[in-house]
């Protein structure tokens, strides 16, 4: 009875809790976003891929962050847009699991990419003499496949997991999009395993991730005070100013997340829905403006790009 009761069933995505009367609007700066995000991230990556002089492990490992954006932005985008555009809210389990699978994948995938940036500022600060010769191509190459090999195989028994429970509560998520405590919670069945198991990687990739970026940090900083030369302590503060600031928007939001879900019980809904928006989506957004405005090379490259363009367009306006 509860197989087939399993099968069978779908979940029903929410909006924001109280706005359903405005929610075709809110679709409007949704859009924005998800545009914003795919145009960002796809322009950093061209970017670095034309410009020769940003042919340096930074980049590459900018790129990486780049790419993890845009599978988060692409795997958020198949159920939000339709549910706020057209009112979509069910969705077949098979889809809400391959959701969940792919929007944690990108988020620990970010997470990883995060520390291997701080890793890199350390080695260009540390032993600048030596930062090509330790962060040679191969080296990225693999760190690129280790983080992916991380994301994915700590992930692949989650929905596999959830895929075994049987579902006969009341099939409503509380998001626009499957999350794996969210499915979780809507088991008629012991879940203290999928519990356990979604703890363990939470805190063996987000909270080991986290810990060894602060501990990078206090060493960057250890090497950073040994500078004699304020301006050149400054100088190389500067260029770990963008990685600070984006660890910050995901990491903050990540954590609130992550313990409302598991011992906020008490927390407002809409509250919760809000906290959710702010981690999967501003990042996405909000990663390529901060590395524009902060990195000379980048920014310097957009603006010849730019005027390229409206040269371009001014010759078929007078014709």
């Amino acid at each position: 009875m509860s197989d087939s009761n399993h099968t069978s069933t779908s979940f029903f995505l929410t909006g924001l809790p109280g706005l359903e009367a405005v929610q075709a609007w809110l679709s409007i700066p949704l859009c924005a976003m998800y545009v914003a995000s795919l145009a960002g991230n796809s322009l950093i990556l061209w970017v670095v891929r034309t410009e020769p002089s940003l042919h340096q492990p930074m980049y590459y490992f900018l790129s990486m962050l780049a790419v993890t954006d845009l599978g988060l932005s692409v795997s958020t985008l198949p159920t939000m847009l339709p549910l706020y555009m057209l009112g979509f809210r069910r969705v077949a389990v098979d889809v809400c699991l391959a959701q969940l699978f792919f929007i944690h994948t990108f988020s620990i995938m970010e997470s990883s990419v995060l520390l291997t940036m701080a890793f890199d500022r350390f080695v260009a600060i540390s032993n600048p003499l030596r930062y090509g010769t330790i962060l040679t191509s191969p080296r990225i190459t693999s760190l690129a496949l280790a983080i992916v090999v991380r994301s994915v195989s700590l992930h692949v028994p989650a929905p596999i997991m959830l895929k075994k429970l049987p579902y006969c509560r009341n099939h409503q998520l509380s998001h626009s999009y499957c999350l794996h405590p969210d499915v979780m919670k809507l088991a008629c069945a012991d879940t203290r395993v999928n519990s356990a198991y979604g703890l363990f990687v939470v805190l063996s990739t987000l909270g080991v991730d986290s810990v060894l970026i602060v501990l990078s940090y206090g060493l960057i900083l250890q090497t950073v005070l040994s500078i004699a030369s304020k301006a050149e302590r400054l100088k190389a503060l500067n260029t770990c100013v963008s990685h600070i600031c984006v660890v910050l928007l995901f990491y903050s939001s990540m954590i609130g997340l992550s313990m409302i879900h598991r011992f906020g019980k008490r927390a407002s809904l809409r509250g919760r829905v809000l906290l959710s928006y702010l981690h999967f989506l501003t990042p996405p957004v909000l990663n390529p403006v901060v590395y524009t405005i902060k990195t000379k090379q980048i920014r310097l490259r957009m603006l010849r790009l730019f005027r390229s363009g409206e040269a371009g367009i001014r010759p078929t306006q007078g014709h």
